[in-house]
């Protein structure tokens, strides 16, 4: 990581429901340009860790800062503080009734307030990011899983965020429809996208990754470069872990 400041700073999180602690004490940095890969089994608490850095899940205790600005102070203005964090959710959350276009320009219109026109210049150059122009006026249901994952990219990176969160993003795609969400966020991160991924895509995590974290049970086991932690891991839940979902 580079020695400038932090996009994404979240120092000691800790998150409760109820009495489960999820998450206990978790610390993530993300340097500008970086991609920062969160590996672990079901329930260790990485989705949980990713929605603490947008605040969907407030932390019961920790700061979190982004681009400097720390969010987790009381009255800070969430809406504006969510202009600056794309996220990109496992079921895609488009609108049903929204063409790919208007689904990728209407927070342009609401949050940022751009005029349509312009939005929907914006929206059409999301689209072609992702390989999906030629779909702009095709509604959901007329897109395979993966294009509606990818109009969901789109709807994130027209926002222009500091950072684009990714919650599992290929889980609820058929796998030959995985490659082509895995290949736009490739060349996301080849175009320097500060990106935080959480996803069971171990290969994808090797090759693309700059920083991998390793949860379990709430904690980080294990962190370092993608060779460190797949190739050099030094803890045994982490050789064990790895051993199990590689086989697959």
């Amino acid at each position: 990581m580079n020695d400038a400041q932090p996009v994404v700073e979240a120092l000691g999180i800790y998150k409760s429901f109820g009495e489960l602690e999820v998450l206990k004490g978790i610390d993530l940095r993300v340097g500008a340009q970086e991609l920062v890969f969160i590996i672990g089994p079901s329930g260790s608490g990485k989705s949980t860790m990713l929605r603490c850095c947008n605040l969907l899940e407030q932390p019961t205790k920790g700061m979190v800062r982004v681009a400097g600005e720390e969010i987790t102070v009381k009255g800070v203005n969430i809406n504006h503080v969510r202009q600056r964090i794309g996220m990109v959710f496992q079921n895609f959350n488009l609108y049903p009734h929204m063409s790919a276009l208007s689904n990728v320009s209407l927070a342009l219109r609401k949050v940022k307030k751009i005029n349509r026109a312009s939005a929907d210049d914006i929206a059409h150059d999301a689209l072609t990011r992702v390989g999906l122009n030629h779909k702009a006026e095709n509604f959901p249901n007329e897109l395979s899983g993966g294009q509606q994952q990818r109009v969901a990219i789109a709807r994130a990176i027209a926002m222009e965020p500091d950072v684009v969160l990714f919650d599992e993003p290929t889980s609820a795609l058929d796998p030959e429809l995985v490659g082509s969400v895995l290949q736009v966020m490739r060349e996301l991160r080849e175009s320097g996208m500060t990106m935080v991924v959480v996803s069971h895509e171990m290969k994808f995590a090797e090759e693309a990754a700059d920083h991998v974290l390793f949860l379990d049970k709430g904690v980080v086991v294990e962190e370092g470069s993608p060779k460190q932690v797949f190739r050099e891991s030094q803890q045994e839940r982490t050789r064990t872990f790895l051993a199990r979902v590689t086989q697959h």
